[in-house]
């Protein structure tokens, strides 16, 4: 029987910042294991042997925050390639900018008609504002109401239902309300004052975080194989919380992603990193992975997302799916959570929510404020 003061289930993020902070501010022993082979959960990257290019295994990852500490707090394990994000969607067959914004006005209406809709929107709304199409619905405009109706159909919609495997009817209203029209020529995806990513890429950097005596990592391990053969004070676990408890009151449901990846004998397969596909093809959007950090080869690595229903013990865990019966059935879950000892769940599956990075490391370091 093995002893451990701490025992972190899980070597994504929350994961290592939290045992990390344990070594480093406590210096308490921990324990880190991961039924995958590999650290850093779903931010792990790799060197595509055939291109040398960075590859973001399960789907891109680009890191932003407006908090300074999370910041401070990486830069002590990475250095940054400062990278501001541009993401595309082909709507009527041109590439615009997501968000929607001013020049995506221009690049989808007739000149007269765009410029009729910018006017309005800047005199109802003024400038650098992301308005949400409830908003826009909501005007009594019957301009704007034509606008948020165009910006459901073609940027939401399409994209939306291919997500989360769900009929247009069944769509939750306040979930498409909230998508904005950003009243800007800002054509980045993120406003964030920190956006960057790791210079040697996010599995170097959790190595980094990771580099402590006290630290410990078993990969290949399954917490509910070992479970009985590690003796612990303290469990953090990041795992599925469902999972966790054997299902007792039925598994939580999740959107899962089959990612395709190709290698083309080009340069550049594509104008940016990320393009979107809301109403063609029956991937959501493709990524060419060179545009990250900016690394030269004559070939290029883009990967296709395929969303489609997670299954147990098939593939992986992505998107807790944002409904109110998920939310009764994660709340018992949580429920009975709480009446354990020293047990402490975290991360988007410990949670049952879709968490940034940010976000993720946020978590954990208020965790052990507590």
């Amino acid at each position: 029987m093995q002893k451990v003061r701490n025992l972190v289930v899980g070597c994504g993020l929350s994961g290592v910042v939290l045992a990390e902070r344990l070594a480093s501010v406590y210096g308490e022993e921990v324990l880190i294991i991961d039924r995958r082979p590999h650290i850093g959960g779903n931010i792990y990257d790799y060197k595509d042997p055939a291109t040398g290019i960075t590859v973001h295994k399960y789907g891109p990852h680009v890191f932003h925050t407006n908090s300074r500490e999370v910041w401070e707090y990486l830069s002590r394990f990475t250095q940054w390639h400062r990278f501001m994000y541009r993401v595309k969607a082909v709507l009527e067959g041109k590439e615009v900018n997501i968000p929607f914004n001013l020049d995506s006005l221009h690049k989808v209406f007739p000149r007269t008609l765009a410029e009729k809709l910018e006017q309005k929107l800047l005199d109802t709304f003024g400038f650098n504002r992301k308005v949400p199409i409830l908003e826009l619905r909501q005007s009594q405009d019957k301009d704007l109401e034509f606008l948020a109706e165009y910006v459901y159909q073609k940027v939401f919609l399409g994209y939306t239902v291919k997500q989360w495997g769900v009929k247009p009817e069944d769509l939750d209203p306040a979930v498409s309300g909230r998508v904005p029209v950003f009243i800007s020529r800002d054509d980045r995806y993120f406003q964030d004052k920190y956006q960057a990513i790791p210079a040697s890429g996010y599995t170097a950097m959790v190595a980094n975080v990771l580099n402590h005596p006290l630290i410990q990592v078993k990969l290949n391990t399954d917490f509910n194989t070992v479970k009985n053969q590690i003796q612990y004070e303290r469990l953090f676990f990041s795992g599925a919380i469902d999972e966790y408890f054997e299902y007792a009151f039925g598994p939580l449901p999740y959107r899962s992603l089959d990612i395709v990846f190709q290698t083309y004998n080009r340069e550049y397969l594509q104008s940016g990193p990320q393009i979107n596909f809301p109403e063609n093809y029956d991937y959501t959007r493709s990524v060419e992975y060179k545009y990250y950090l900016d690394e030269k080869s004559d070939k290029t690595v883009v990967s296709y997302e395929y969303p489609c229903a997670f299954e147990i013990g098939k593939n992986e865990r992505y998107y807790p799916i944002p409904a109110d019966e998920n939310q009764i059935l994660y709340n018992r879950y949580l429920a009975k959570a709480k009446e354990l000892q020293n047990v402490y769940f975290i991360g988007r599956l410990g949670d049952y929510k879709y968490y940034n990075m940010d976000q993720a490391v946020s978590r954990s370091l208020n965790l052990l404020k507590q």
